[in-house]
Order: structure tokens, then sequence, then C-alpha cells
């Protein structure tokens, strides 16, 4: 490797691990936080039937799987 790639890979290690102490130690604004009111503003009110539902028949679908029994674990011997 030549020193100009051992260079750049020093300085973006060097830069990934002061960034979050430069972050903490920054000083906030006057200690005054943005705060705004927001309805409803995620969209999660309630549940998705169609995904209840397909989730309901994965579940079941595995169950099935683990539970059925054709006989094909059956040793076979001539």
């Amino acid at each position: 490797m030549n020193v100009l790639k051992k260079a750049a890979i020093s300085v973006a290690a060097t830069a990934m691990m002061v960034t979050p102490m430069a972050a903490s130690a920054a000083p906030s604004s006057g200690g005054a936080r943005a705060v705004s009111v927001a309805e409803s503003e995620n969209q999660l009110e309630g549940g998705s039937w169609v995904a209840i539902v397909l989730g309901l028949a994965i579940i079941g679908g595995g169950i099935w799987l683990l539970v059925d029994d054709d006989g094909d674990d059956e040793p076979v011997s001539p």
C-alpha cells in the first residue's frame, strides 16, 4: 500500500473517532430545544387487516410444515 492510501485511511479513521466526541462536546443553543406539535405524525393508528391475515397465514403455514408427517423421514433399507 502506498503512503497516500495509508494517510487517507488514517485520516478517515481519526475522523470517525473524533466526530462523535466533537458532537457531544458542542454547546447547545442556550439550552433551548426546538419543540413542535405534530398530530398523528407517524400514521400508525390501528393495523391493516391484510397484514394481520397475511401474518397469521405465514405462521399457520410454518406450523403446518412442522407438524405435517408424510412419512418421508422413515429409513429405507433394501
